[in-house]
C-alpha cells in the first residue's frame, strides 16, 4: 500500500521549486497510505513532478525508495502495489546481463520496461499495481493499473495542468483544482452505490479503467485532448474463449489444479518482509485462504474478524471456529453503534468520493484492528465473482425457474395484485411483526415477476434508485454496463454474463474500493489471491456446473477446501458482510441521520430533491419498509459534501510561479 502522485505543468510556467512544492502537497494528501516514507522527482525542463508515499513492505531499506529512476536514466516511476512474481522476472533479467542494486519488485520493474517495453512487460506481470512512469527519452508519461483493478488512479485536468493520482484528495492539493461536481456522475452513484468507471465525482476527473494503460506524450497537453487507454489484456476475451474451450477433465483434475492455482497465488502473495496475517470472516472464500496459507507457514497465520451484537449479522463465531480447527492466531473484536459513530465521520475522508457499500463499516473497523497487529493481510474477495457465489445469482436463478415458464401477461397480473395490497396486509395475513421486511421482500417480487427475462430481473435488481435523475437535480443517469447490454459478451449461459457484468463493474468499482480505502486508511496493504488472473483465466474455461451444483454456488472453491476443513463448518447460508445499519438508522444513528436529511438541508445544496428522500426515510423509522440502502446512500453523499465543502474552502494560494527553474 503506497499513494503515487504527480503532476505536468501544461502552461510550462512553473519553476524547479514551484513543481515539487505542489506535487509535494499532493504526495501529503495521502500519508496514511504510505506512512513510511516520501520521495520527489521533478524534471523542470519538462515540467514533470512525481511524488510517492510509502508503505515499506519489500526491501525495507532506502534503495527501495521511490520515485526510482532506472539504471539508464531512461525512466522514473511512482509506484503503488505489488509484483508478486518479481522474483522469477528477476531471474530471468539476470539470466540477460542485468545487474540490480536493490531488492524491490520497483528495480524489476523498471528493467522489465527496458527490456521488454511497457506492454510486454505488463503482460509479464502478476500483481496488482497503478503506477506513473516517465520516459524521459520520449517525453511520455504512462499511467497503468492492474488487470482487475484493485489499486486505484485518477487523472484529469486542474487547469492547464494534468493531475494524476492514487486519491482525489491528492488531486485536489493542486492549486488550480476547481473540483466540479457532475450531476451525471453523481446520478450513476446513486443507482449503484458507487461512482463506476471510467468517471469520478468530479468533472474532468477519470478513473483509469483496469487492465489498460494510458501513453501521454508532453504535445497531447497543448490539445487539451487525453488518448484512449490502451488495453493490455481483456477479461472479454478471457471469457469469450475460455467458454468457447472449456475444461474438459474430471471433477477430481478440475479441483486439483484449481488447489494448485489457488497454493500458488497464495505463496507469492505471503512474500513479505513485514509482519503478515489475513481477514478471516468464516466463510468459504476466506477460509479457504488461510487454509492454504496455514498450510504453507511454519507458524500460526495471524487471523482477524469483527462480530455484531446482532446475530443476523454476526459471523465471528464461524470464523473462530475455523481459526481453532486451523490452529490460527486469532484475534476478535466486536463492533457497536458507538464504535460505528466513531469510523462513520471518517468514511468522507477515507473514501474519497462518494461510497455507499454499507459493508464499508466493519471493513473499516477490521482494518484497524489488523494493523495493531501486521502490515500485510490477506483477504477472501473475489471468489463470489469467479465461482457463482452471490444469493442474488442463486436466488434469480431458482426463480426464473419457477415464474419463467409462466405466461407474461399472468405474470403481470399476479405482479399487480401484489403491488394493489394496502399497507399492513402481509402483516396482519402472515401474522409476522416484520411488517417492513415482508413488505420490501413482496414489493421486489412484484417488481420481478412484470419484467422480460432474468437479464431484465438483475438489471433492476442491481440498481438501487432506479431512477436517480428523479432525486438527483438536473442530471441524467449515464449508461453503464450494468444498465446497457449493448455491452455485454456473447456467452453461452445468462449466469455467466451476469458474472462478467458483475466482475467488469462492482469488482474494482465496488468490492476493491471499499477493501483499498478501507486498508489505506488504517496504512494496511491488503491482498486478493482469488483475483491472480491465471485463476480468473481458468475459472472461465470452467462449466457451469463446476461453479453451482444442486443449488449451491462456489461448488469447486468448497471442495478445495473441504480438503482441509469439515464441510459441517462451512455449510450454512452466505450472509454478507454488512453491518446492521437498518437498526442502527432507527436508534442509535437516528439524531445523526436526521440532521443530514432535513430537507431544508437537502434543499440548500441544491443537488438533490427531498420529497423522496423525505418519504423513504419517515417509512423506514416507523418501520413500514426498510430503505436503509437507499437512505445509506443519501447519508453518505450528505456527509461527503460536508468534507467537499470543507476541502473547497481550505484551499491554499498558487504556488506556481514564472521564475527561472
Amino acid at each position: 500500500m503506497c499513494g503515487v502522485a504527480g503532476w505536468i505543468d501544461g502552461a510550462g510556467t512553473a519553476s524547479g521549486e514551484g513543481l515539487k512544492a505542489v506535487v509535494v502537497r499532493m504526495r501529503d494528501r495521502m500519508i496514511p497510505r504510505g506512512p513510511d516514507g516520501a520521495g520527489v522527482w521533478i524534471d523542470p525542463g519538462a515540467g514533470v513532478a512525481l511524488g510517492h508515499r510509502r508503505l515499506a513492505i519489500i526491501d525495507l531499506t532506502e534503495t527501495g525508495a521511490q520515485p526510482m529512476v532506472s539504471c539508464s536514466r531512461r525512466y522514473v516511476i511512482t509506484f503503488n502495489g505489488e509484483i508478486y512474481n518479481f522474483p522469477e522476472i528477476r531471474r530471468e533479467l539476470e539470466g540477460r546481463g542485468v545487474r540490480f542494486r536493490s531488492t524491490s519488485d520497483t528495480e524489476v520493474m523498471l528493467e522489465s520496461f527496458e527490456q521488454w517495453g511497457i506492454q510486454g512487460a505488463l503482460e509479464r506481470f502478476v500483481g496488482m499495481f497503478a503506477f506513473a512512469l516517465w520516459d524521459c527519452q520520449e517525453r511520455a508519461l504512462i499511467l497503468a493499473r492492474d488487470r482487475l483493478g484493485e489499486k486505484p488512479l485518477y487523472y484529469g485536468w486542474a487547469g492547464s495542468a494534468l493531475v494524476f493520482g492514487s486519491t482525489l484528495e491528492a488531486l485536489a492539493a493542486h492549486p488550480d483544482w476547481r473540483g466540479e461536481i457532475d450531476r451525471d456522475a453523481l446520478a450513476l452513484y446513486f443507482q449503484l452505490q458507487y461512482v463506476p468507471c471510467p468517471w469520478s465525482i468530479y468533472r474532468g476527473i477519470r478513473k483509469l479503467p483496469p487492465a489498460t494503460f494510458l501513453r501521454l506524450r508532453l504535445r497531447d497537453l497543448r490539445t487539451g485532448q487525453l488518448p484512449d487507454p490502451t488495453p493490455y489484456w481483456s477479461l472479454r476475451q478471457v471469457a469469450e474463449s475460455g467458454c468457447a474451450d472449456p475444461f474438459r477433465g474430471t471433477d477430481s483434475e478440475a479441483i486439483d489444479h484449481l488447489e494448485i492455482l489457488l497454493k500458488q497465488s497464495v505463496a507469492g502473495q505471503m512474500l513479505s518482509d513485514v509482519p503478515l496475517g489475513a481477514l478471516l470472516s468464516g466463510g468459504v472464500d476466506s477460509s479457504a485462504v488461510v487454509a492454504l496459507m496455514q498450510t504453507q507457514s511454519q507458524r500460526p497465520v495471524r487471523t482477524f474478524t469483527i462480530g455484531f451484537d446482532s446475530s443476523a449479522y454476526d459471523e465471528s463465531r464461524f470464523a473462530a471456529r475455523i481459526a481453532r480447527h486451523l490452529s490460527t492466531d486469532h484475534t476478535e473484536i466486536r463492533v457497536t453503534p458507538a464504535d460505528a459513530m466513531t469510523v462513520i465521520p471518517k468514511m468522507p475522508e477515507l473514501y474519497d468520493e462518494p461510497f455507499a457499500d454499507q459493508s464499508q463499516i466493519p471493513t473499516c473497523v477490521v482494518a484497524q484492528l489488523a494493523r495493531r497487529h501486521v502490515t500485510v493481510c490477506l483477504s477472501g474477495d473475489g471468489g463470489d465473482e469467479l465461482f457463482c457465489g452471490y444469493n442474488r445469482h442463486l436466488q434469480l436463478r431458482r426463480l426464473w425457474s419457477a415464474v419463467g415458464p409462466l405466461p407474461r401477461p399472468l405474470r403481470r397480473g399476479i405482479a399487480a395484485l401484489l403491488a394493489a395490497a394496502p399497507s399492513g396486509f402481509y402483516q396482519f395475513a402472515l401474522k409476522d411483526r416484520r411488517h417492513g421486511v415482508l413488505a420490501d421482500q413482496v414489493q421486489k417480487l412484484a417488481t420481478i415477476l412484470s419484467l422480460g427475462g432474468p437479464e431484465d430481473m438483475y438489471q433492476r435488481l442491481a440498481v438501487l434508485w432506479d431512477r436517480p435523475e428523479r432525486i438527483v437535480r438536473d442530471a441524467t443517469a449515464r449508461p453503464t454496463l450494468i444498465t446497457d447490454r449493448r455491452g455485454w459478451p456473447d456467452l453461452p449461459g445468462v449466469m455467466d454474463r451476469l458474472m462478467y457484468v458483475e466482475a467488469m463493474t462492482s469488482l474494482p468499482d465496488n468490492m476493491m474500493v471499499k477493501l483499498d480505502r478501507a486498508a489505506g486508511g488504517a496504512s494496511l496493504e491488503t491482498r486478493v489471491p482469488m483475483l491472480d488472473h491465471r485463476i480468473v483465466e481458468f475459472s472461465w474455461r470452467l462449466p457451469f456446473r463446476f461453479k453451482v451444483r444442486d443449488g449451491v454456488g462456489k461448488w469447486i472453491l468448497r471442495q478445495v477446501l473441504y480438503r482441509r476443513v469439515p464441510r459441517a463448518m462451512v455449510e450454512r447460508p452466505k450472509s454478507g458482510f454488512d453491518a446492521p445499519i437498518d437498526e442502527w438508522l432507527r436508534g442509535p444513528l437516528r439524531d445523526w441521520a436526521e440532521d443530514l436529511l432535513a430537507p431544508g438541508r437537502l434543499a440548500r445544496d441544491g443537488y438533490l430533491d427531498p420529497d423522496p428522500i423525505v418519504k423513504r426515510w419517515q417509512e423506514h423509522v416507523s418501520g413500514r419498509q426498510k430503505w436503509q440502502y437507499h437512505l445509506w446512500a443519501v447519508l453518505m453523499f450528505q456527509a461527503w459534501m460536508d468534507r467537499h465543502r470543507g476541502r473547497m474552502d481550505a484551499r491554499t494560494p498558487p504556488l506556481l510561479d514564472s521564475s527561472p527553474g
